[in-house]
């Protein structure tokens, strides 16, 4: 039982940092005001805030799908170069094997 005490102590300051910023700041009931009057005025924060997470969320998609388009760009333009310098390479060794060939051609010619 008291294996999980140390776990919790460390874990406490942030669970209260969590909760603390979970708890909505919505209208609360005044002291001595009617229920009645508190609730319609909560909903349109509800209401509202919805909204806002809509167009963050609306925000946030547009910023990843440009994100992606780029990230695709990027990776075309890599695959690009990587094609590039594949053919690169190869017209290097054939170039070196030719060397090769026209040196050992040279030193069997002596």
């Amino acid at each position: 039982m008291a294996a999980f005490l140390p776990v919790l102590k460390v874990a406490l300051p942030y669970i209260t940092q969590i909760v603390s910023a979970a708890v909505p700041m919505f209208t609360t009931k005044p002291p001595g005001g009617k229920l009645e009057e508190v609730v319609p005025q909560q909903i349109r924060e509800l209401q509202g805030a919805v909204s806002q997470n809509a167009e963050a969320v609306k925000g946030l998609a547009l910023q990843f799908k440009e994100t992606m388009e780029s990230v695709d760009k990027a990776a075309a333009q890599l695959q690009r170069e990587i094609v590039f310098l594949k053919r690169v390479a190869v017209g290097a060794v054939v170039v070196a094997a030719g060397a090769l060939g026209v040196a050992v051609w040279a030193l069997a010619g002596q």
